[in-house]
């Protein structure tokens, strides 16, 4: 029996921990954490420990499958692909390309999202290609290109150690990214300063020096209160504003409306903490602020994280080791996903689709005349379905049926295409509507790179041959592409599809497999194989030339509590889980400590409705209604309710809204939620 120990990327969150799967016999029998590695350090949370545990699960998809009658009958992948490569081809022909779109994926390698964009464009002819990291992170990519000129995490996770204070804002890290909060409770007890914002009690608030609990949708107007303090008492960074930065008097003048007492009043956050974490921050040497979708998923994101860089710039903490503003990825490869340009607007490396010269460099290296105006973003696609302007979706590797907002609008969307192609492990959600849909390969049946979210490239191996008749989702995109006529997809390997990536794209000119394979840790940018990577950007100067301070102004949500919906509910996830459950629910050792929903409610509110610990209740919005049991708990402020993410039976995305989206990100609202709860009998 063959036994061997293959090193690779965990593919649950943005992390990036390294571990070993110990193979024998085709089989993954454990999982063991890389001592040596950068960021993990010899850890893996709950999820990356359990990581192999899917691989080989009985329900598995192992052959194509298509629509007949109602019901899914296995076909062969070349019939498949035929089929699949005429009826793009039909819709193409009577609707035009953009009546076609594709949602890439931040679970696939780094290739893969490169390959799945190129097809879109350069086969299928439309920019209507997106990912979830449209429900995610968007607004931090067009925050912080907005205000430093390139919207990732500025420093990197081992600078943690040596920072003076931490500011964690939206985020929860014990949940969501365990090992980093392994960094910063280190740091904590070396001495750094703590200061957490959020509006529920969160594990980590337990070791905070400072915790301000946030009314959920007031961000813009607590950093204005924090940069307002941070202004009058004349704690600013003079040289770095003067040298580095512009539009310092649009921002000052901006906020000397947002005094404590007035922001107080907006925030629910006690006036003398907004000074005292002011303070905090701005009297350390060295300050990191890190935030995840409590600070993104709103319809102000994009303001969101331009208020957070705001408070980096005017004190000089960006551009050195253990500073910046740090953004907490929540999968696998949303980071490469978004480097690799699988947006509606960018190629790889954030090149502009509407820039003539870049789309010239592009068309040039594939052969193609290419469309110059952006594609439809996640949810704007959603709703071109539904009203018969978009036939066609390919989904690889995401659930929108779960995780958009609104999902009876998702799935009424999903059911009126003429053609719904699903890639994916498993008969997700959205997959049971789909009209094809195709078994791909796990993380451990094969080879790519993942990026992780501090700009990480790191290599993804294969220990397994794929189950069944499933393929690595780029064999799958390659064979599309030719049944399609196309003469560009003719690749070998991922490795070859990387050095097609280093020549288009100057952030990975220098990062090689090779590279990779020699042990270095590289993250980009990297332009050349001689450079070492950058840990920490903006040392010496902006992207976009000077930083660019914003004078922003706080605006209520767009959907706000009242008489009928007097709870605001806010989503998230668990530690246990990870996004739409499709994975990890079905991994019993997680599924066992959470099986089902739930729902927080404070104990005074819970008083209030004679709801007990364990009832059943019923939460509804304007779109819809689920029913799940109530936790009745301190952690929650009166007014404030959390329903975790994970849960198809009791999906929180029932009841959030497809409109009202961020004007520039278009990301959904999905933390600020009007709602009713009602106890069942």
């Amino acid at each position: 029996m063959p036994f061997d120990i293959v090193q690779t990327t965990c593919p649950f969150c943005g992390t990036g921990c390294n571990m070993y799967l110990e193979v024998l016999d085709d089989e993954i029998i454990g999982v063991n954490p890389v001592r040596k590695h950068p960021v993990s350090r010899g850890r893996l949370c709950v999820l990356g420990r359990n990581a192999h545990r899917f691989v080989r699960h009985p329900e598995r998809l192992t052959k194509p499958l298509k629509r007949v009658d109602g019901n899914f009958v296995e076909i062969s992948w070349e019939q498949a692909i035929d089929e699949i490569a005429s009826r793009l081809s039909k819709v193409k022909e009577n609707h035009g390309s953009d009546a076609i779109g594709v949602f890439s994926s931040a679970k696939c390698t780094n290739e893969e999202n490169y390959l799945m964009m190129k097809f879109t464009r350069a086969v299928l002819g439309t920019n209507n290609v997106d990912h979830c990291a449209r429900l995610c992170h968007a607004s931090t990519v067009t925050g912080l290109a907005a205000s430093f000129g390139a919207g990732a995490m500025t420093n990197s996770i081992p600078e943690i150690s040596d920072t003076n204070c931490m500011l964690i804002t939206g985020s929860n890290p014990t949940s969501q990214h365990p090992i980093i909060a392994g960094w910063m409770l280190e740091a904590k007890e070396r001495g750094a300063k703590l200061i957490v914002i959020d509006p529920r009690r969160i594990p980590i608030s337990l070791h905070a020096d400072l915790c301000l609990p946030i009314r959920p949708g007031t961000n813009i107007a607590l950093f204005n209160g924090l940069a307002h303090v941070i202004i009058k008492k004349g704690l600013v960074d003079e040289a770095f504003i003067k040298e580095r930065t512009e539009g310092f008097e649009e921002l000052e003048k901006k906020v000397q409306e947002y005094d404590p007492e007035r922001v107080s009043k907006i925030t629910g956050v006690d006036a003398s903490l907004i000074e005292k974490a002011a303070l905090m921050y701005a009297e350390a040497e060295k300050a990191m602020i890190f935030y995840a979708m409590g600070i993104t998923q709103h319809s102000s994101g994009t303001d969101n994280v331009k208020a957070i860089a705001n408070l980096a710039m005017l004190t000089g903490n960006v551009g050195r080791p253990s500073t910046g503003v740090n953004p907490l990825r929540g999968q696998n490869n949303v980071q490469g996903a978004c480097d690799m340009g699988a947006l509606p607007n960018v190629f790889s490396g954030y090149q502009p689709v509407s820039d003539d010269a870049s789309r010239q460099k592009f068309e040039n290296a594939w052969g193609v005349k290419l469309p110059s105006s952006p594609g439809l973003t996640v949810v704007e696609m959603t709703d071109a379905a539904l009203r018969g302007d978009m036939k066609a979706m390919i989904i690889m590797g995401e659930n929108p049926a779960i995780t958009d907002p609104d999902i009876s609008h998702v799935s009424r969307a999903l059911d009126a295409l003429d053609l719904l192609v699903v890639i994916d492990i498993f008969m997700t959600e959205t997959a049971k509507h789909a009209d094809y849909v195709l078994p791909a390969a796990t993380f451990a049946e094969k080879d790519g790179t993942f990026t992780n979210t501090d700009r990480r490239v790191q290599r993804v191996r294969s220990a397994l041959k794929p189950v069944g008749e499933s393929r690595p989702d780029w064999e799958i995109i390659c064979a599309l592409a030719k049944a399609l006529g196309s003469a560009g997809f003719s690749y070998e390997s991922p490795e070859e599809v990387m050095e097609e990536i280093r020549k288009l794209t100057p952030s990975y000119a220098g990062i090689s497999y090779g590279r990779l394979e020699a042990g270095e840790n590289i993250q980009w940018p990297c332009p050349s194989e001689e450079h070492p990577g950058t840990p920490y950007l903006h040392k010496d100067g902006f992207p976009r030339g000077k930083g660019r301070f914003f004078g922003i102004d706080h605006v209520p949500s767009k959907e706000l509590p009242d008489d009928k919906y007097p709870f605001i509910m806010t989503t998230g996830r668990v530690p246990f889980h990870w996004h739409s459950g499709s994975v990890t629910r079905r991994i019993d050792m997680l599924d066992r400590e959470v099986p089902t929903g739930f729902v927080t409610i404070s104990f005074e509110d819970a008083e209030r409705l004679g709801i007990q610990d364990g009832d059943e209740v019923a939460v509804s919005s304007r779109r819809g209604s689920i029913r799940v049991r109530a936790m009745v708990s301190g952690d929650v402020k009166p007014g404030v309710i959390f329903v975790p993410m994970h849960f198809a039976e009791c999906a929180a995305n029932e009841l959030t809204s497809h409109e009202g989206l961020d004007p520039v990100a278009k990301i959904p609202e999905f933390k600020v939620c009007p709602v009713k709860i009602e106890k069942q009998s």
